[in-house]
């Protein structure tokens, strides 16, 4: 195995000079810096990572906490996303990614806490899990860096899709076409359904809409079957909705499978929305209109952010970022102000 003193042998220069290169110490020259790390690179240096981790305290690994009610894993379209540019960024600044064991079902399983102390992580990302579980308290609590997304804890780091604001604007568009018996079917109880909810009712109120009890629904997220069944019992109302807002696009599918059974068309029948603004959704005919997340940015504040406050303890500031995404109009939402303009012109 190459040594930092074989290093030094073959640029004649010394072992200490080595270290200040491979680790970019600005008291040596560039060119003395670049001279020394392709040397390194042609000789097949390769550093101990445990021997670093002791001189520096740091193993540069993160640790990612993430479980989904509906066990999908990463197949989870708008989580991946947002891990995936998570995992880029990170790596980028030279960490590595490992994903906390989640599974309680082994007898001889650690704790989330436990597990991170053992592989001695710098940090963790939590994400799409239950943060009232005693556990995941434990490990917030801890004196391991953490940042959350999607959830605020007190004096914590949070990254959060802005989801007042993205409903806010769909429900804008939806209102602007139109429309006035407009339905949610809502994700399970979570911090991002209580705000999406919020912003739903609050949108109403401003365009002097009157949402009734019947019309707000509940259904997981991602759960086809579940939307297709309540969609079923929106439809059969005595005064069905004109839209129906699902929890997310996946939902949505689902929703819309239960329309076109009863022979109604999408949107002259009726319109429909989903949230996140994934790929699938771009496929639909109509295509769907929907609000797009931005998965890229929120990945990357996280990793930023967490690496900042793994790096920059003292300094980095305890905030909540909030990354907007944006409306995609699609075609699946009619105008019904269009519509009835038509209706009296050919009345006239």
């Amino acid at each position: 195995m190459v040594s930092m003193k074989d290093i030094s042998k073959a640029c004649g220069v010394s072992v200490a000079t080595v270290s200040k290169a491979l680790n970019d110490h600005s008291d040596i020259g560039e060119e003395t810096k670049q001279h020394i790390r392709e040397v390194a690179r042609q000789m097949g240096y390769s550093p101990n990572s445990s021997a670093r981790a002791l001189k520096t305290n740091k193993t540069h690994g993160i640790g990612v906490l993430f479980v989904d009610d509906a066990r999908s894993g990463l197949t989870h379209d708008y989580f991946a996303s947002v891990l995936d540019s998570f995992k880029r960024m990170a790596e980028k600044c030279g960490y590595d990614i490992t994903f906390i064991n989640s599974s309680k079902n082994r007898k001889d399983r650690m704790t989330y806490l436990e597990h991170s102390r053992y592989r001695g992580f710098d940090g963790v990302a939590i994400a799409c899990i239950d943060f009232d579980d005693p556990e995941v308290s434990e490990l917030v609590q801890s004196n391991i860096p953490v940042v959350t997304i999607d959830y605020i804890y007190d004096n914590h780091i949070a990254v959060l899709s802005d989801n007042a604001g993205g409903m806010h604007e769909l429900m804008e568009y939806v209102c602007r076409q139109g429309h006035k018996r407009i339905a949610y079917i809502h994700g399970a109880a979570s911090n991002v359904t209580t705000k999406r909810l919020a912003s739903f009712y609050r949108t109403a109120e401003e365009f002097g809409l009157e949402i009734p009890d019947e019309y707000v629904r509940e259904a997981p997220y991602r759960n086809t079957d579940k939307s297709y069944r309540v969609t079923e019992e929106l439809l059969d109302l005595k005064e069905p909705p004109t839209c129906i807002l699902y929890p997310d696009d996946y939902a949505a599918v689902g929703g819309m499978n239960a329309i076109r059974e009863r022979n109604l068309r999408i949107p002259e029948d009726i319109s429909v929305a989903g949230y996140d603004g994934i790929p699938l959704g771009k496929h639909l005919q109509p295509q769907l209109t929907t609000v797009q997340q931005d998965t890229e940015q929120i990945g990357v504040a996280a990793a930023r952010e967490l690496i900042s406050l793994i790096e920059r303890p003292k300094s980095t500031l305890i905030e909540q970022v909030t990354i907007p995404g944006h409306l995609i109009e699609g075609k699946s939402v009619a105008n019904l102000q269009s519509s009835e303009t038509g209706r009296k012109r050919k009345r006239t």
